[in-house]
């Protein structure tokens, strides 16, 4: 009976079932349809493995959260914030009142510093993205070839009071860097090479009364007058050195012709007076007498006595230095695009390209763009002078920037641009017209060789036409277009330098080279920094002496390379002297190793032939039958180059005569005709060495 009724349930389902695809299937006819099955109804079972599998969910992608993050840039006007913002102008100004140093909220105002930007976007509810600032189309068709130059003065509203800077010179040796030392409790001279400054030095010294004052230590060496130059340009007041028991030197009279040029007011320091020697009042007449008009001697100059070992009246000195800084009134500006002036460039063998500079103008941050002559730079560091680390520096402080790309040179401009983009544009264009001006000052020299070229030319023309067809192929190989070797002797010489202006000094005193015509000296190559692997090779590639003042030397691979390591610029050159000293030819100078007069002549017959005899007496020093001979009459030169053919003294052959010893000489040109009075000198030629003549005037 079940059976019966499981069968009659199936048979009722299969009927519905097909009653249900047939109404299915004419509906599809209908309205032109397919069926589509799901992968659900052929869904196969999991196996046992497939079950027991752990299954990880797949991670959620974080999407990059663009909104609320405006782009910013330096230097960027408060209208280019509010658009960068996407917000009203005046809700910007509105936000600006509400930031610490916000200061300016007119529409072109410039922001200089990041973080203020960063702030004021934060007090808006965004998040910032600092970028390149944005170039129109337009705009960046100019900037390809443009140059920057420095701003014009400024409104007098914009200036702030700034520190001086204050430039002490002098002659060599007279004080110069203790006089700094004791005034900032330091000892740079004990770091000095032979207690001699060889750079520029620029540091910060804060006096008794609280004011900050910039210190330029420049060197005193004959060597370093571009230096002193540079520092002269760079200061405000000029601090004159001059020891109480020297008094004026020559370094002395060039600082009051340098200050005279430049219009710097000078503060005399008469250092050294605690020493036995000092004379004030000897030091101070022939100050005047140079021209320098000091107190109480119908002038101006301050003129104040001091020690500088002792620390004897320093603080009469910077109240004097304070006074006058008072009495110029120093201002500058703390805003807009930096300028500034290289006072010294140098390579550190651990942080890189660094330059030494003072700021003139504006505030210098990190991460601002500079551009000083053919270099540029992206700053990543400032530093002082004791190497620390600062974020700001304003006008008037000396600054160490970090972030060249290229070395600048000492005394040139700094200058901020607003992007990287800028600054290669300037340098372009910078480079295009240097090219221009060397073209332009070659243009003499080209059109010489040029003309001399054509005349060549046409005088070869001029003979091949007139020596026929046949003739006119050159006979040969083709002549090498190189110049012979003169034979003299050669020294090539590697220059490297700790900083510029040490390189630069020692250039300046080979210039002054001038016995080229005995034994060259050429200068292969000079550069900043330690001596590395190529400056090796080029020195194994021309026989070169590498002279490495004040830098690192590699340990090794030079064992084929003369280096010279130098602290000191005249060692350098009596180093140089002597090299040169050993490339000079021997040279034959004459000793006279003693002399006779001639007292009687005697004929004798010497077999068939008829000879003359010397009767002479030894008068000073020794006669050899080995040496040569010559003969003077009244103290003039009769003949040279004579020989012995026989000496004697009484009838022994002997071959020499003491002093005072009668001898007769017989000499082989027998038809000399001599008299009794004339005097003979016997004479040897030695080899010495040669000394150059090269002074370069220190």
């Amino acid at each position: 009976m079940l059976q019966i009724r499981y069968l009659a349930r199936r048979i009722i389902g299969n009927d519905l079932l097909r009653s249900r695809l047939c109404a299915i299937g004419s509906a599809t006819n209908i309205h032109q349809r397919q069926i589509q099955f799901s992968a659900a109804l052929s869904k196969r079972r999991k196996t046992a493995e497939e079950k027991n599998a752990i299954e990880f969910a797949p991670k959620k992608k974080n999407k990059p959260q663009t909104a609320g993050v405006v782009d910013i840039w330096r230097n960027m006007t408060v209208a280019d914030l509010a658009r960068s913002c996407q917000l009203d102008l005046e809700h910007i100004q509105e936000v600006m009142l509400y930031v610490k140093g916000a200061g300016d909220i007119d529409a072109t105002a410039r922001l200089e510093d990041p973080k203020l930007i960063k702030d004021i976007a934060a007090k808006c509810g965004l998040k910032t993205k600092i970028v390149a600032a944005p170039v129109d189309e337009q705009e960046e068709e100019v900037l390809k070839y443009r140059d920057v130059e420095p701003r014009p003065p400024p409104a007098p509203e914009n200036l702030k009071d700034r520190p001086p800077v204050v430039t002490v010179m002098g002659h060599v040796d007279h004080g110069k860097t203790t006089l700094l030392d004791s005034l900032r409790g330091a000892s740079v001279a004990a770091g000095e090479a032979g207690g001699i400054t060889q750079h520029i030095g620029a540091f910060t010294v804060e006096l008794d009364n609280g004011e900050k004052v910039t210190f330029l230590d420049t060197p005193g060496h004959a060597a370093f007058s571009a230096m002193r130059a540079r520092g002269a340009n760079l200061t405000d007041i000029i601090v004159l050195v001059v020891a109480a028991e020297d008094g004026v030197m020559q370094q002395t009279k060039e600082v009051l012709r340098l200050a005279k040029e430049q219009a710097v007011p000078i503060i005399v320091a008469i250092n050294k007076i605690d020493k036995p020697g000092a004379n004030i009042y000897q030091v101070k007449k022939e100050l005047a007498q140079h021209g320098l008009a000091l107190e109480g001697y119908g002038g101006d100059t301050i003129a104040v006595g001091v020690s500088a070992l002792h620390g004897t009246n320093l603080d009469e000195l910077t109240e004097a230095v304070s006074t006058q800084a008072t009495l110029m009134g120093l201002k500058g500006e703390y805003t807009g695009p930096v300028e500034g002036v290289v006072v010294e460039s140098k390579v550190d063998s651990h942080r890189g390209k660094l330059s030494t500079a003072i700021v003139s103008r504006g505030t210098l941050r990190k991460g601002a763009v500079l551009v000083s002559g053919q270099a540029w730079a992206k700053v990543r560091g400032l530093f002082d002078h004791a190497g620390q680390p600062i974020s700001v520096v304003t006008p008037g402080m000396p600054v160490e920037i970090l972030g060249w790309r290229e070395l600048p040179l000492a005394g040139d401009v700094i200058l901020e641009v607003e992007s990287e983009k800028m600054a290669n544009s300037v340098l372009r264009w910078r480079a295009s017209q240097a090219m221009k001006e060397k073209a332009l000052s070659d243009a003499e020299a080209i059109t010489l060789k040029r003309k001399e070229h054509d005349e060549q030319y046409r005088a070869d023309r001029e003979k091949a036409r007139l020596s026929g067809f046949y003739r006119r192929k050159q006979q040969g190989p083709r002549q090498k277009e190189m110049t012979p070797d003169d034979g003299k002797p050669r020294i090539n010489v590697i220059v490297k330098g700790d900083v510029h202006g040490s390189v630069e000094a020692i250039l300046d005193v080979l210039e002054t080279y001038d016995d080229n015509e005995r034994c060259r000296l050429d200068v292969i190559h000079y550069a900043v920094g330690d001596v590395n692997e190529s400056d090796l090779e080029l020195a194994r590639l021309f026989d070169a002496i590498v002279y490495a003042f004040s830098v690192n030397v590699p340990s090794k691979g030079t064992k084929d390379v003369t280096i010279r390591p130098v602290d000191i610029i005249y060692r350098l050159v009596d180093d140089l002297k002597k090299e040169i000293n050993t490339k000079l030819p021997l040279m034959d100078v004459e000793e006279e190793m003693g002399e006779a007069n001639v007292l009687q002549l005697f004929d004798i017959n010497d077999g068939r032939r008829k000879v003359t005899v010397l009767g002479c007496r030894c008068t000073k020093g020794l006669l050899k039958k080995s040496l040569k001979y010559k003969v003077r009459r009244n103290g003039e030169l009769l003949v040279d180059e004579l020989s012995l053919e026989s000496m004697r003294h009484l009838k022994n052959e002997v071959d020499s005569i003491k002093k005072d010893v009668e001898c007769g000489l017989r000499l082989n040109d027998q038809a000399l005709e001599l008299k009794a009075g004339d005097t003979i000198v016997c004479y040897q030629m030695n080899r010495v060495p040669q000394q150059t003549e090269w002074d370069p005037g220190f």
